[in-house]
């Protein structure tokens, strides 16, 4: 039997510095911040775009972490729910590289993954958002 599909608009994701992530990717001259807090942030169907705004490369995704996360590309991966109601993570060829959970390598650019409940989906080299089904 297959899983019923969630409704759009339904999911969240909360969005925060995770030192864990931070230490496995430290990069020379990067200091952690040091009271960075959470964001919950709400998926809007019928995707999600993160990464870096720019006016001069033209980038404005709506999970913008230009002032939150340096390692962050400007364009660095897309969520994306498909027509079964799944929500979809892909990388945009970032930089730094898009994990999922504990994964050891990254997906590669164009890559993409189902996503579930309680997934974490790991970006620059701070930013970690955990998924929430409704």
């Amino acid at each position: 039997m297959l899983p019923e599909p969630v409704a759009p608009g339904q999911w969240t994701a909360t969005m925060f510095a995770d030192a864990e992530y931070f230490a496995l990717n430290v990069a020379d001259g990067v200091t952690f911040p040091a009271d960075s807090g959470e964001r919950l942030v709400t998926l809007v169907p019928p995707q999600v775009r993160i990464g870096r705004a720019s006016s001069a490369k033209g980038t404005t995704p709506e999970i913008d972490l230009a002032d939150s996360d340096p390692g962050a590309s400007h364009n660095h991966a897309l969520l994306t729910l498909n027509i079964d109601g799944v929500w979809l993570v892909t990388d945009l060829g970032s930089t730094n590289g898009t994990y999922i959970n504990d994964d050891e390598q990254p997906l590669t650019a164009g890559q993409s993954r189902a996503l579930k409940d309680g997934d974490q989906v790991h970006v620059g080299i701070w930013t970690t958002l955990t998924m929430h089904a409704p």
